[in-house]
């Protein structure tokens, strides 16, 4: 054990608290931040495997989600003294790095002796900013920041070479480096090797290898009623991949940060029935949701549905994901209907051709109709998302978009929708158009 951990080393896993009175903040597990109305809280899959796999690495493990807590910011401060973690890891985004920023900072007075770490989309396209900007210890980049905070924890705790796609501090000798280290100079100081890069970023860890998640560590109960993807409670989440096999669309953060093309990986049908097997028996799960960006299709798929008939599960438990439009055949979607498939949510985001195309969604507007339609015949909900207000669309196009979506739910073939104004994320190509 390192100089000034003489006890089990401890991690902290969770959110700050967003005092607001615009509504409910969502940042866990939410591609695009938001504030919700009615109560949502999404349970954030990629940080509770991270809590997972340092508990089944001989870590103490807490988990500390001050948003879903409903707890102040004080209260949050008041648990994080009586839980005393060594290490704190948080995730941010775009919209509200700013005052993570001033988080940090206020943490590192408080705690100066806790380990301070963020991850997330934001955090992946410019780990500098954070850096410069705040007193932050580490900045893990990329999507597998569930396996890398154990990483990070064992170079501290174990002197183990340090893993790719992390950034710190200058004169930081808690962690092991690897001779593919590089150093970058702070553009406000002017100091030259102000930070340290571990190496390359390497996003080829084997999903099937994460435990279960820990549901009780990890408070499931929080997220298992107050969702609207949620018919039958209580409910809860699954990831079956990172994150979207299409992984093009140009206004998605997560396609072109934290889960860039080629990193797509996902779990065997095996694997995810396991884990679908285990929290129906254990915690009486009733439905369950999906949240990869877009389920695997093809075979695995299929067995992935004869795995819950065969099983007798398609009986126990409603299962529900997102999918593209012209994914699958309706041998397909029947398929899905005899597994016990509910709702099925598809990014539709306009009705128009070329908004589709210029979001490279590989769609064709007459697609969307065939898409739900055969969805609806199979018994399953549809659920559309649209996006408005496109930088290049007129107000006709916006119009087209809505009266698309109308006609589904006319002809019956849509059961829910929601709609949103475009928000260009840094990081991704709609950005910087």
């Amino acid at each position: 054990m390192p100089v000034g951990f003489s006890k089990k080393f401890k991690i902290a896993v969770g959110y700050p608290p967003i005092e607001t009175d615009k509504g409910v903040p969502l940042l866990s597990q939410n591609r695009q931040f938001q504030f919700f109305n009615a109560k949502t809280y999404i349970y954030p899959m990629v940080p509770a495997y991270a809590a997972s796999m340092a508990k089944q690495r001989g870590y103490d493990v807490v988990w500390l989600d001050g948003i879903a807590e409903e707890w102040t910011y004080a209260q949050w401060l008041a648990k994080l003294a009586e839980e005393k973690p060594d290490m704190l890891m948080v995730e941010t985004k775009s919209p509200v790095v700013k005052q993570h920023w001033a988080v940090i900072n206020d943490l590192k007075e408080k705690f100066p002796n806790m380990l301070l770490v963020w991850v997330g989309d934001h955090v992946t396209y410019v780990p500098k900013e954070i850096m410069e900007n705040s007193k932050l210890d580490y900045a893990i980049t990329g999507g597998d920041y569930d396996f890398m905070l154990s990483d990070l924890a064992d170079s501290i705790t174990k002197g183990v070479t340090l893993v790719g796609g992390i950034w710190g501090r200058k004169g930081d000798n808690r962690v092991k480096l690897s001779e593919f280290v590089k150093y970058e100079k702070s553009d406000i100081t002017g100091e030259i090797d102000a930070y340290w890069v571990s190496g390359p970023l390497k996003q080829t860890h084997n999903l099937d290898e994460l435990p279960f998640v820990a549901r009780d560590l990890t408070r499931w109960e929080l997220y298992a009623y107050a969702n609207g993807n949620y018919k039958y409670t209580p409910a809860t989440y699954m990831y079956s991949g990172k994150d979207c096999w299409w992984n093009r669309c140009t206004f998605c953060v997560w396609d072109h940060t934290i889960n860039p093309m080629g990193t797509y990986r996902r779990f065997s049908p095996e694997r995810l029935f396991a884990e679908v097997k285990h929290v129906v028996d254990n915690y009486g799960v009733r439905e369950i949701f999906d949240d990869a960006g877009t389920l695997f299709v093809g075979p695995p798929l299929k067995k992935f549905c004869n795995l819950l008939i065969e099983s007798g599960y398609n009986k126990k438990v409603v299962m529900g994901c997102n999918m593209r439009l012209n994914a699958l055949t309706q041998e397909y979607y029947d398929l899905m209907g005899e597994a016990n498939f509910r709702f099925i949510l598809y990014g539709m985001e306009s009705g128009n051709q070329e908004t589709l195309d210029r979001l490279d969604k590989g769609l064709k507007v007459h697609q969307i109709e065939e898409g739900v339609r055969m969805a609806k015949r199979a018994g399953l909900e549809p659920h559309l998302t649209i996006m408005l207000g496109y930088p290049w669309e007129t107000e006709e196009m916006a119009k087209n978009t809505i009266a698309v979506a109308k006609r589904c739910f006319q002809k019956g073939y849509v059961d829910t929708m929601q709609a949103t104004i475009v928000i260009p994320y840094p990081g991704t190509p709609l950005y910087k158009d």
